[in-house]
């Protein structure tokens, strides 16, 4: 374990691990606590369920009645991967949807507001129309903390325009297996990777004042230890939500590294994990929960359960609520059952079970980050700012996205100088199933919780629109999805990969290419002409003869919604730096390959990228 640094000073105690000590790590000016003198005012006017209220957060879609907003005093709503506005999936039902919500919010009583949340992963990526920028893989392979920073900025002003304020993001895991389904949501296998960008989103995220009406609440997820679990027993090929059996000193080392710069960075909020850490579940641990993370670390946010995780904990929900509580959750993620908790959590409190301290301590802390995001302020409009609108999905934030997925790609790849392409080649032609495919390069987490293939967002641009877009007047651009036709031209370009996923169905014990992404490319080979090979996934993936055959070989990662950051490394308007931030495996049995290991060999190491 590397050793700790106690850093105090008049606003703030945390403790930050020296491998940070490189890293420029800011965070806006005041404690959180400076806010709990206002907080316990508040709480000494509250009722038990009102105080109740506070900690729960319901679905969207899973409120039996908007009215429940009131009757239950909620303190939280969200929109879950696919929860849309019943109105449809258009920018103005989103702010319409969220505006009316808040409404019945400051009809309580005490007219305290909402708190909305959405899982922003990677843009405002449930919303038609939003700019989609690279899933964190490919982030990670820019070691750019300025560009992530300035993605995260983009995101808080897309999702502000639809009222939302509080996003279920970064996500900070460490992923040590591909074998999981959420390797992309990582930005790397190694934690001081993970430190570095993860601090750099949440300071994009929440600027440097929480009350600005522009900064966005982040949330670090999902704590501890997600990305190290082994498969679950009696489930084959399934590692989410599973068991990391490490000690303690791999878990701080590896897993609870890069949430001491988060902290440090002041984060309102964090998500512990669905996850067990040898067998004990996170959401239920009051070790992790409040001893390291509360009392050890210093975190002054507050804690919410992922998407009803709480449930998990025990087998008997009212137990699991107890436990969950006791163990220091502040916030419930209930998106159906937000009722029954409600009844359960006042019957413990009433019972002596759980006592009324932890009840405060819990609405202290969700009052506190109110309070420091303005949104207590009485003077203050809590309805969404739609003059943001104009901004939404604008070529400026595209410019952005483009530029991030240029600097994602890694060129594993380039014999007899192959690329870059000439734009005034005769003949280009395209082929692959996600050479015309903006669901694929988007990957999961987008419109849909799973994501989806085909045109599922407008305003994007595919591969082959790029292409088409970047060549001269004079070039002819074809596409097969399946190769055929290629013979006689310059050059082909053959985008495939994984079809999208996300967690739950994304775990694969076989990470082999596909039999027709390996058909396309024998097709092509057989063609006689020079092949570009780019490859669409959520983690590295087997290569096998792929990798021989191809003349040049690009990892792009889920690129998002703007193919053209592919054009511009493939034409050569930009020399590739991307370098990987995963160690890329020569064959399923070598899983996990980690960079570290005492026998590490893999196909490309850690920090591998070629270039012009």
């Amino acid at each position: 374990m590397k050793p700790l640094r106690i850093i105090r000073s008049a606003w703030f105690v945390c403790v930050v691990p020296v491998i940070a000590a490189g890293c420029h790590i800011e965070r806006w000016t005041r404690s959180l606590t400076d806010f709990d003198a206002d907080a316990r005012a508040v709480l000494a006017s509250m009722t038990l369920e009102e105080k109740i209220g506070q900690m729960i957060q319901a679905e969207s879609s899973g409120l039996r009645n908007p009215s429940d907003i009131q009757t239950y005093y909620l303190g939280s709503v969200l929109s879950g991967g696919g929860a849309d506005p019943r109105a449809g999936n258009s920018l103005e039902a989103w702010t319409d949807m969220v505006d009316g919500f808040q409404t019945q919010a400051m009809s309580t009583r005490l007219k305290i507001p909402l708190l909305y949340g959405i899982d922003a992963v990677h843009g405002h990526n449930n919303v038609l129309g939003a700019v989609i920028f690279p899933h964190n893989i490919g982030l990670g392979c820019t070691r750019d903390p300025k560009l992530v920073e300035r993605i995260a900025r983009i995101t808080a002003v897309e999702v502000r325009a639809t009222g939302i304020q509080w996003n279920f993001a970064p996500c900070i895991t460490v992923p040590r297996d591909e074998r999981w389904g959420r390797t992309y949501e990582g930005f790397s296998e190694d934690p001081d990777l993970v430190s570095l960008l993860g601090a750099a989103a949440v300071r994009g995220f929440q600027g440097t004042d929480l009350s600005d009406p522009l900064s966005l609440l982040a949330c670090a997820k999902h704590y501890v230890g997600d990305g190290g679990t082994s498969p679950r027993t009696g489930l084959d090929n399934r590692w989410d939500q599973g068991d990391t059996r490490i000690d303690e000193a791999t878990l701080r080392r590896i897993h609870l590294a890069p949430y001491i710069p988060a902290i440090k960075t002041g984060v309102g909020s964090i998500m512990p994990s669905y996850s067990s850490w040898n067998g004990t579940k996170c959401s239920g641990s009051e070790y992790l929960l409040n001893q390291v993370l509360k009392e050890e670390l210093g975190f002054e946010g507050f804690l919410i359960s992922d998407y009803n995780a709480i449930s998990q904990v025990h087998s008997d929900y009212k137990t699991a609520i107890g436990i969950s509580v006791n163990a220091g959750m502040d916030m419930a993620m209930e998106p159906t059952r937000y009722r029954e908790f409600f009844g359960h959590l006042k019957a413990l409190v009433e019972e002596g079970v759980v006592p009324m301290s932890r009840i405060d301590d819990a609405v202290i802390r969700i009052l506190r980050v109110k309070f420091a995001m303005g949104l207590m302020d009485p003077q203050r409009s809590h309805l969404a700012d739609r003059s943001l609108h104009a901004q939404f999905g604008s070529d400026e934030h595209r410019q952005t996205a483009r530029e991030a997925v240029r600097k994602s790609l890694v060129l594993l790849k380039n014999d007899g100088r192959t690329l870059p392409l000439s734009k005034s080649l005769g003949r280009i032609h395209l082929a692959g199933k996600s050479a015309d495919d903006i669901g694929n390069q988007c990957g999961g987490w987008t419109i849909d919780w799973q994501g989806g293939s085909g045109p599922i967002t407008p305003g994007g641009t595919t591969v082959l629109a790029a292409v088409r877009n970047a060549v001269s007047e004079g070039t002819q651009v074809t596409f097969s999805r399946d190769g055929l036709g290629a013979a006689g031209a310059d050059v082909a370009i053959v985008v495939i990969g994984e079809t999208p996923y996300a967690e739950m169905r994304g775990d694969r014990a076989d990470l082999s290419l596909s039999q027709e992404d390996r058909q396309v490319i024998q097709t092509i080979k057989e063609a006689g002409i020079p092949m570009v090979v780019v490859l669409f996934s959520g983690r590295p993936m087997i290569l096998g003869d792929a990798l021989d055959q191809a003349d040049a070989f690009i990892a792009a990662w889920l690129p998002g919604s703007e193919g053209q950051g592919i054009t511009d490394v493939l034409f050569g308007d930009y020399a590739p730096t991307g370098k990987l931030s995963y160690s890329w495996p020569r064959f399923n049995a070598q899983i996990p390959v980690n960079v570290g290991d005492a026998d590490y060999n893999p196909l490309f190491e850690y920090g591998f990228g070629l270039s012009y």
